[in-house]
């Protein structure tokens, strides 16, 4: 069973990607073709969108889905002429919160993407503390981080810390340990000063050898017998230093981020 879904905006989409695709994979039976049509400005734009969703919806044999976080009337109007279920994001959640604070909204477009919003700059700013300080480039800059994420390499310490940097605002730097760093099962100099701010990752060796075989085939870097040693020296260390960690194997970066957050008590940066 296939349905077309669309995420239409007159700006770049995000926000009604993020809601509909978390509402649409709670229906894990169902198999969606995703369809994205950001600046959907005008109504020119509007009637070839409509005009596609139609032709998609009588292809498929189904009414589409439609997402949309349009703001002006006129182009929701065009919109809402598709043959489909059409979900009005704003009107579903701005209408109750202009009641509720009653006042009403700006209905102003991409005003949690704009590059004049606080949250924004900081998730700038963190997007290139991250880019800066990976795999312990600089850790001088370390007494800024809010996080500093250890591990081996290819346990997922770069792509988390620049969903922390993306999403949440957060500092984070990472640095690989090395089988030289834990020769002694002790902290690398670089890294004692800032113990407070040390989060561990670790990976099933099984699946730590088949990341680094797509880098590395056929290399001691990526054997087996490799990868085990330095899991099990490094999960020693976490727990001789009384490292917080948590394994990367079966999670999404999503909800490792998220882990790292609710046992730090990190919080969202929301200003700069």
């Amino acid at each position: 069973m296939k349905r077309y879904a669309y995420f239409i905006s007159d700006g770049t989409g995000i926000t009604a990607e993020m809601l509909g695709n978390s509402l649409l994979a709670q229906f894990e039976k169902i198999e969606f073709e995703r369809v994205t049509l950001p600046y959907i400005d005008s109504v020119t734009k509007a009637e070839q969108a409509v005009a596609l969703i139609n032709a998609d919806s009588r292809k498929s044999g189904q009414p589409a889905i439609i997402f949309d976080t349009v703001i002006d009337k006129t182009i929701r109007q065009v919109i809402d002429s598709a043959e489909g279920l059409k979900i009005d994001i704003f009107d579903a959640f701005l209408k109750p919160l202009e009641q509720a604070l009653e006042v009403e909204s700006s209905y102003s477009v991409g005003m949690s993407h704009s590059a004049k919003n606080t949250s924004y700059l900081s998730r700038i700013d963190a997007v290139n503390f991250a880019l800066d300080n990976d795999d312990g480039a600089r850790t001088r800059h370390y007494k800024t981080a809010d996080v500093i994420l250890v591990g081996v390499s290819r346990c997922g310490k770069t792509p988390t810390c620049l969903y922390l940097a993306m999403q949440y605002g957060i500092k984070a730097a990472n640095y690989p340990l090395t089988e030289e760093d834990m020769a002694d099962l002790r902290l690398p100099k670089s890294l004692e000063p800032y113990r407070s701010k040390l989060f561990g990752l670790t990976i099933d060796p099984d699946r730590l050898s088949v990341i680094r075989n797509e880098r590395r085939a056929n290399s001691r870097y990526s054997s087996l017998k490799q990868c085990y040693h330095e899991v099990d020296e490094v999960e020693t260390l976490y727990q001789r230093e009384q490292i917080p960690f948590i394994s990367t194997t079966d999670k999404s970066i999503e909800e490792i981020s998220t882990r790292i957050l609710a046992e730090t008590g990190l919080q969202r940066r929301l200003r700069s």
